[in-house]
């Protein structure tokens, strides 16, 4: 056996895939899988992005990505709008994220999204926010 950093390819993709889903079929776990990306534009240029996937019976934010020039400005809140109303209704419970502290934790508090555990670290800065609302 070898164990080596490697780009995913397809055939990097495939394996994940089958036994993702395999082992939640075994497990009898409905898997509702499904990955997204929410894109702002104005004028045909992004501002901001929001990416993440919904599995099981649970949404996970993964990046949110404002453009320097347009934070504050409503864009971000939008964005997490849009993954809130997309899986409403859809057999997700909950929305998950994390955080650092130089980060966003007061936004998400603002949204509605209940802190769930906070990771100290010895730089305020770099603590880890897990956050979570249901929908």
């Amino acid at each position: 056996m070898e164990i080596k950093q490697v780009k995913v390819d397809n055939r990097i993709d495939e394996f994940i895939n089958n036994e993702f889903s395999g082992y939640a079929t075994q497990c009898e776990v409905a898997l509702n899988y499904e990955e997204f990306c929410f894109a702002a534009e104005d004028e045909g240029e992004i501002i901001g992005v929001i990416t993440g996937r919904a599995y099981y019976n649970e949404v996970h934010i993964g990046d949110l990505i404002v453009g320097k020039n347009c934070r504050k400005s409503g864009v971000g809140s939008k964005l997490v709008r849009a993954v809130e109303d997309n899986y409403k209704g859809k057999g997700y419970e909950k929305i998950a994220l994390t955080t650092f502290g130089f980060q966003a934790p007061g936004f998400y508090k603002k949204l509605g999204y209940e802190l769930e555990f906070v990771r100290e670290d010895k730089d305020p800065k770099l603590s880890k926010y897990f956050y979570i609302k249901k929908i």
